[in-house]
């Protein structure tokens, strides 16, 4: 090679390895997004409550069972992606994952897996508001997930947003419903960003004495290249570095 073909090939290289910086590296977000629609969200990855395989498991009203859960407690996605789940205990209430049935009837779709914030022992008529908390080990770029409150025909619910730093990235509201009704009209509340740099999701209601219930999580997470292709980068670029003051010095 000439030393004109090589500087020409080292700007760009330069080029690349600086746009593969910026996908490992992600820039602060630009943008947070209110997302209503869970197809809008795009996401690419999924946790559905039916796979938590711990729990309790209880008979509700000896109608159907479910299984109460530790306030807290951690879990993976379908696509391996780490989280933690927190909710504030109240008067000893535990969370709970149930199924959509018609022994047990809600506003999202028949066979969907709810978790529930937990209702207050002894008190059925009231139950813990949470607020529900989801921390990814890694951020994404944006989720969502369908959301009513126990007992409560119109609220409205409240999404906010934090980085890894627990910055604020922003906050949502918006107007739902809840019924025994299996058909689905549960809201969708997500929220997308510009960038990956949504590590803490916090969902909660206008209503200060009934449960939340959500439905599967839908995860929309970037792809990052892996580490071993920046370093091979930088060895070819150092390579290249090397024969072009080779070169030159011809």
């Amino acid at each position: 090679m000439t030393p004109r073909i090589i500087s020409c090939f080292l700007q760009s290289l330069s080029f690349a390895v600086a746009v593969l910086s910026i996908a490992a590296f992600p820039l602060s977000v630009k943008a947070l997004t209110l997302v209503t629609n869970r197809d809008d969200l795009a996401a690419n990855d999924k946790l559905d409550w039916s796979s938590l395989g711990f729990g309790t498991p209880i008979s509700l009203g000896g109608r159907t069972t479910a299984n109460l859960l530790p306030s807290s407690f951690e879990t993976t996605s379908e696509k391996g992606l780490g989280l933690g789940v927190d909710i504030p205990s109240i008067a000893d209430s535990r969370p709970l994952v149930f199924q959509t049935t018609p022994s047990l009837s809600t506003n999202f779709s028949d066979g969907d897996y709810i978790l529930f914030t937990g209702f207050i022992p002894g008190n059925f008529a009231e139950g813990n508001p949470g607020p529900l908390t989801i921390t990814f080990n890694q951020p994404i770029q944006g989720a969502g997930t369908q959301i009513a409150v126990d007992d409560t025909p119109q609220f409205t619910a409240f999404l906010s947003a934090f980085d890894d730093n627990n910055n604020l990235l922003g906050s949502f509201s918006i107007p739902g419903t809840s019924s025994t009704v299996i058909d689905n009209s549960a809201v969708f509340l997500g929220v997308s960003s510009d960038s990956a740099n949504i590590s803490k999701l916090v969902y909660s209601s206008s209503v200060n004495n009934e449960a939340i219930g959500i439905n599967f999580l839908s995860i929309r997470s970037t792809t990052i290249p892996e580490p071993g292709n920046l370093l091979a980068l930088s060895f070819i670029a150092t390579g290249l570095l090397a024969t072009r003051k080779r070169a030159s010095q011809v």
